[in-house]
C-alpha cells in the first residue's frame, strides 16, 4: 500500500484540529485540562447570555469535544464539520464585539476552528478514516447537505436568541442605573 500524502495531510489535520476540539470540550464537561467544568461553563454560559445555560454548556461541551472526536477518527464527517462550524459559530457571536484578533479577545480562534471543521466536512476525511473503512455509509453528500442546513439553522437560533437576551439585560442595566441615579439626586 502506497502512502497518499493528501489523505495523511487530511488525517494529520483531523487530527490536529479535533484534539483541539476535544480538549475544550472536555474543558467544559468534565473540568479537565484546567477547565470550569460542567457548572463552571453553566455559570459563564448565563454571564454570556446563553439560556438554558446549563444545556447551552452541555451543548458546547459535546458539540466540541463529539465534534473533535468525530474529526479524528473520520467518521461521519460531513456531520462532524457542519457540528464543529455550528459550535464555533456561538463563539464567535460571543468574541465579535473585541474585533477580530485573538489577543484583544476577538474571534480569530473560534472562526478559524469552525472554518477548518467545515472545510473538513467538505473535503471529506481521506482514505485513512472510519469512513473509508466503512464505505462512506456516513459520509454522503446527502448527509452532509442536511447536517450544514441543521447546524447553520440551529446556530442562527442560539446566536439570535443570545443577542436578544443580552440586548433585553443591557436595557434593564440601563433602566436600573437610571433609577439609582434618580433617586439620589432626591
Amino acid at each position: 500500500m502506497c502512502l497518499n500524502r493528501k489523505d495523511l495531510g487530511l488525517l494529520a489535520l483531523r487530527s490536529a484540529v479535533g484534539g483541539v476540539l476535544i480538549a475544550h470540550g472536555t474543558q467544559k464537561l468534565f473540568g479537565w485540562f484546567g477547565g470550569g467544568g460542567l457548572e463552571g461553563t453553566t455559570q459563564a454560559m448565563d454571564h454570556m447570555g446563553f439560556h438554558p445555560a446549563r444545556e447551552s454548556a452541555i451543548a458546547a461541551g459535546v458539540g466540541e469535544a463529539g465534534g473533535g472526536a468525530l474529526l479524528v477518527a473520520g467518521l461521519a464527517t460531513p456531520a462532524a464539520g457542519a457540528v464543529v462550524a455550528g459550535t464555533m459559530a456561538g463563539a464567535v457571536a460571543v468574541h465579535a464585539p473585541a474585533g477580530f484578533f485573538a489577543m484583544s479577545g476577538g474571534y480569530e480562534y473560534p472562526a478559524f476552528l469552525g472554518a477548518t471543521g467545515l472545510a473538513i466536512g467538505l473535503a471529506g476525511p481521506g482514505r485513512y478514516s472510519l469512513d473509508h473503512l466503512t464505505g462512506h455509509v456516513f459520509d454522503r453528500s446527502w448527509v452532509g447537505l442536511l447536517a450544514f442546513v441543521g447546524s447553520a439553522a440551529g446556530a442562527y437560533g442560539v446566536v439570535a436568541r443570545r443577542r436578544h437576551l443580552v440586548r433585553l439585560r443591557e436595557e434593564r442595566a440601563a433602566v436600573e442605573a437610571e433609577q439609582q441615579e434618580g433617586s439620589g439626586l432626591s
